[in-house]
């Protein structure tokens, strides 16, 4: 992260000190009166609406925890002030469906969106030092990583600071109105690229949480093809992959600079070309978005050689072989 100005003395950062404790707010790094002072990762609204609560969830070092496991420190009148309203909204929007859902701020998507993401981090780090501890090793991180989750923790900080993106904004955010079966929960995560993928009610929404927009154009001339169409799951899941896939390619890691103006902080987005020539995106490889497309279908069956029987045009069911959109409604798959 590129800073030209002193670090504004309210913004909260925890990955200087590696301050993961329970005793600190998540959020504003505030002591807390207690241990127990936390608030729930995965929103109670959305575990009772999809019984989550007691589901299993697996971590990145392969232990396994449930959804209400899952919890972050957090100060409760951080909490009520700042929280709770957004959640409250999300909430509504999610509950009536696709329409709400567009016509919600995107800076508050990506704040929901970012703020659990960051949760499950949270834990993953928590766990990685607790296993590490208890190997009497030092818990390591990649730097590049860091970066990543340093600058998503600062921008989850517009919740409780006066912080303005200038210019920009830091995600991709993709939504599409589709055919679910409305019982079901879908929820993917890939947090070394911060992309975070839920598919309920009758909508779809991926986000990439440190891009910039650069998925978002990346992938423009699909979204143009689809429109407002109606997807099928298999469709959307096909479109996931696509934006899982193009993040892991994405080969920027993004800076800002912090401009404290009067009373606001202003986040100031470093141009993603820089000094580098090179496209922003390493080159598409058909044989491994085949094995990401195989992840993603994994609940119609499809397999691998099936997929990239032809490597050049892997397998589609949102494309004809002349480019043209395939109608969702028209595809004789399960839901």
């Amino acid at each position: 992260m590129c800073i030209f100005a002193p670090m504004p003395e309210q913004i909260y950062q925890p990955f200087t000190t590696f301050n993961f404790s329970n005793r600190n707010c998540f959020l504003t790094g505030q002591a807390l009166s207690t241990e127990e002072e936390k608030i729930q990762v995965f929103p109670q609204w959305l575990m009772d609406r999809y019984k989550l609560k007691d589901q299993p969830f697996k971590l990145l070092d392969e232990s396994m925890a449930t959804y209400k496991d899952l919890k972050i420190p957090c100060a409760t009148d951080v909490n009520a002030a700042f929280l709770e309203p957004l959640e409250n909204e999300i909430a509504a929007a999610f509950a009536t469906g696709y329409e709400a859902v567009k016509n919600l701020d995107g800076l508050k998507l990506f704040q929901w969106a970012g703020k659990l993401l960051y949760g499950i981090i949270f834990n993953e780090i928590q766990s990685g030092i607790k296993q590490q501890h208890a190997q009497g090793g030092e818990f390591n991180i990649s730097q590049s990583l860091i970066h990543k989750f340093s600058n998503l923790h600062l921008m989850l900080q517009s919740l409780n600071l006066p912080l303005i993106f200038e210019g920009f904004k830091p995600y991709s955010i993709f939504l599409f109105k589709m055919d679910n079966n409305i019982e079901e929960f879908y929820y993917r995560d890939e947090v070394n690229t911060l992309t975070f993928s839920l598919r309920i009610n009758d909508f779809g929404l991926v986000i990439c949480l440190q891009d910039n927009g650069a998925n978002r154009a990346y992938h423009k001339e699909i979204l143009d093809k689809i429109g407002d169409e109606v997807l099928h799951p298999i469709q959307f899941e096909e479109f996931s992959g696509r934006v899982f896939y193009s993040a892991y390619l994405f080969n920027r890691l993004p800076e800002y600079h912090i401009l404290p103006v009067g009373d606001d902080i202003y986040l100031e987005a470093m141009p993603l070309r820089g000094m580098s020539s090179k496209p922003l995106f390493d080159d598409w490889m058909g044989k491994t978005y085949g094995q990401v497309l195989e992840s993603f279908w994994k609940n119609w069956g499809f397999l691998l050689f099936e997929i990239i029987k032809n490597p050049e045009k892997p397998m589609s069911f949102l494309f004809n072989p002349d480019g043209s959109l395939i109608n969702g409604s028209t595809l004789e798959l399960s839901r």
